[in-house]
């Protein structure tokens, strides 16, 4: 399965092991990208985590 980065459009190619929900790192920006979809197969950017800081 294929697609491409929605922040570079670098080719983004997976095998057919990938689940729904996993994080991916682009190979050629380095963004982290969710699987938001597997038919067709889609990649959006990662929600970006809040630091806690401790608390």
């Amino acid at each position: 399965m294929s697609t491409h980065c929605p922040e570079c459009e670098a080719l983004i190619e997976v095998n057919e092991e990938v689940q729904l929900g996993e994080i991916l790192v682009c190979p050629d920006c380095g963004v982290d990208l969710e699987v938001t979809s597997l038919e067709p197969f889609t990649l959006e950017l990662a929600p970006m985590e809040a630091e806690d800081w401790g608390e």
